[in-house]
C-alpha cells in the first residue's frame, strides 16, 4: 500500500498509518503492553525517523537514532570504499546535492563560485562530474559538508566516513547515531547553521595536527558503518543492535531506581 505521495514531503499520512498500526498491535497482542512497546522497534527508511527528531517526537534517552546510508551496490556494498591520503586532498570543503530548504540554499548563497578552496554546488554539474565524480570529490576533500535537507539527517555523513573525509555536520537538531559509544567530536565537526558565512574561517582555524587526528579516527571507526552481505562483528548491523540494547538497558536501570 502506498501511503506517501511522491515529492509531497507530507508525512502526515504515514504518521496516521503508523499510529493506527501501533494501536492495533497494542489491542491485539498483550505482550506489547508490558513495556508500552519499548522492547520493540520499527525500522524507517530515509527521512521518516529524523522527521520525528525535527518535530520533537524523538525522545532522547528512549528512542534510537540510526545512521542514514546509501547503498550504491547491493551485491558489493563496500565497493569503492576508501580515500586518499591527506597530502592528496587539495579541496578544503566539498558539497553537492539537491537544494532542499532551508540550510542548503544558504550554503550556496555564501559559497558557490566564491572560493577555489570551497567546492560547493547544487546537483553536481555534468561538466564537473565528467572530470571528477561525486565520490572522487569526497576522496579529494579534507572536509565533506553534510547540511540538513528537508530533514536534519543526511546520508553524506556516512558517505564522508566511507571516503575518509572528515564530516562537517550542519544541522542544529541532529541526534547523532551511536552517541552512547562514539565520541563524534573526535572524528567530525559540528557547525551551527548561523555560522555558514564563517565556514572557511572555522575550517582553517583547525590546526593541521588536529585535522590529521580527526581524519585518522574516521579511518579507524569506518568499520562501524560498513554494511556487509553477511554481518560481522562491530559492523553497522551490530552497532544498531548494540544501540537498541544499550538504550533498553538504560531504561530498565532507570525504572529500577525509580
Amino acid at each position: 500500500m502506498a501511503v506517501y505521495v511522491p515529492n509531497s514531503h507530507n508525512l502526515r499520512p504515514l504518521s496516521i498509518f503508523l499510529r493506527d498500526y501501533v494501536n492495533m498491535l497494542a489491542a491485539k497482542y498483550p505482550f506489547w503492553n508490558r513495556t508500552h512497546g519499548t522492547d520493540h522497534f520499527l525500522v524507517a527508511c530515509h527521512n521518516w525517523d529524523h522527521q520525528c527528531i525535527s518535530e520533537g517526537i524523538f525522545k532522547s534517552g528512549k528512542d534510537v537514532s540510526l545512521p542514514e546510508t546509501t547503498i550504491r551496490n547491493v551485491l558489493k556494498p563496500l565497493r569503492n570504499v576508501g580515500g586518499k591520503r591527506v597530502s592528496q586532498r587539495p579541496i578544503l570543503a566539498f558539497f553537492a546535492g539537491n537544494m532542499h530548504r532551508p540550510v542548503r540554499p544558504k550554503l550556496l548563497k555564501y559559497w558557490k563560485d566564491r572560493d577555489e578552496d570551497m567546492k560547493i554546488y547544487g546537483p553536481l554539474p555534468n561538466k564537473v562530474s565528467r572530470i571528477m565524480s561525486y565520490a572522487e570529490h569526497m576522496k579529494s576533500s579534507k572536509y565533506c559538508l553534510c547540511p540538513m535537507g528537508f530533514e536534519v539527517n543526511s546520508p553524506r555523513i556516512v558517505e564522508s566516513i566511507y571516503y575518509e573525509c572528515v564530516p562537517v555536520i550542519i544541522a542544529d537538531n541532529l541526534a547523532l547515531p551511536f552517541a552512547e559509544v562514539l565520541d563524534w567530536s573526535a572524528f567530525s565537526l559540528v557547525v551551527a547553521e548561523k555560522d555558514i558565512p564563517k565556514l572557511k574561517e572555522i575550517l582553517l582555524s583547525i590546526p593541521l595536527k588536529r585535522y590529521q587526528v580527526k581524519q585518522h579516527n574516521v579511518k579507524k571507526l569506518q568499520k562501524h558503518f560498513h554494511w556487509k552481505a553477511m554481518p560481522t562483528r562491530y559492523d553497522l548491523f551490530h552497532m544498531i543492535l548494540h544501540s537498541i540494547w544499550s538504550r533498553r538497558l538504560n531504561q530498565l536501570q532507570e525504572s529500577q531506581i525509580s
